[in-house]
């Protein structure tokens, strides 16, 4: 693998919907700079650099205030990218790390102290090797407090993740809804089963992202501006509307060949959230409880 990946807008346009003040993009990623922070010799994927200065001038772009940075899987579990990322933020910026399950406590504590507030455990097959279900649940066990673990799967595994997830003691966050099929519309199954999930316990919370992914013309949906997603995610929000949070997916992942505005997707957020309350949940309310709950 040697050929590097484009997989973000070079010139994306200024969306029409104006986020309220204090606005968090709470899903978004940085690439490298690889000459400073290698990306993983595991990575399955090689992309062009994607820094803290073009991912800043992004949300100002866009109308945002803060971000919350997931690391991305092509770093592996070295997340100085991410950190780097934090610490040229002006502390607009909190992350997401993953971590070797054999982490240290100490270890764990430095990357609080670095912005860190939540570990991710992915379990897409073709974007990591291994996941493995006993070693992870031990760590989360030893997570700082305050901390969540995000949970990255797609929807036909959902219930074989049910006793693994249902074990994790402290709250989850579900990115991009565990990829419904979101073609079945708001009542299809795939839906259904997520809205059991989460009804069975009070602190799952969701991000409503990816309609680029989720309604992608490749995989069969509609592509720009992805209706499919809007009519499917729209009942899901007003019916958890404190346990859903939202982010941009910059610099996209893997999506190079269909490679979406996003101002666009900015302009996703009125179909999805159509009232001011709804929205100030979605970019504020929510997303501050999970990773500056000392400012609230």
């Amino acid at each position: 693998m040697s050929d590097r990946i484009v997989c973000w807008h070079s010139a994306p346009s200024k969306p029409t919907f104006v986020p309220p003040e204090g606005a968090i993009d709470a899903h978004c990623h940085v690439f490298g700079p690889m000459a400073e922070f290698p990306f993983s010799p595991k990575a399955k994927y090689l992309p062009e650099d994607a820094g803290p200065d073009t991912l800043f001038a992004l949300r100002d772009h866009l109308g945002f205030s803060r971000n919350v940075v997931v690391q991305a899987s092509c770093h592996g579990t070295d997340n100085a990218a991410t950190l780097n990322a934090i610490a040229q933020s002006n502390g607009k910026a909190r992350g997401v790390a993953v971590v070797d399950p054999d982490i240290s406590d100490a270890e764990l504590l430095a990357l609080h102290e670095g912005g860190i507030r939540g570990i991710r455990f992915n379990f897409l097959k073709r974007l990591v090797d291994n996941a493995p279900k006993d070693k992870f649940l031990e760590v989360a066990k030893r997570l700082p407090e305050g901390w969540h673990v995000v949970i990255y799967f797609e929807a036909d595994i959902l219930e074989e993740l049910r006793p693994f997830m249902d074990a994790i003691p402290v709250p989850l966050v579900i990115d991009h809804m565990g990829r419904p099929d979101v073609t079945q519309g708001p009542d299809g199954a795939d839906l259904k089963a997520f809205r059991a999930f989460l009804d069975s316990r009070e602190d799952i919370w969701f991000k409503a992202t990816c309609p680029e992914r989720l309604d992608a013309l490749k995989e069969g949906g509609m592509g720009d501006p992805w209706d499919n997603f809007a009519a499917a995610v729209a009942p899901l929000v007003a019916d958890y509307p404190d346990r859903v949070i939202w982010g941009t997916d910059w610099p996209h992942p893997n999506m190079q060949d269909e490679i979406a505005d996003d101002g666009h997707i900015v302009d996703m957020i009125p179909r999805i959230a159509p009232t001011a309350e709804l929205q100030e949940k979605l970019l504020i309310t929510n997303p501050m409880k999970l990773y500056w709950p000392e400012e609230l």
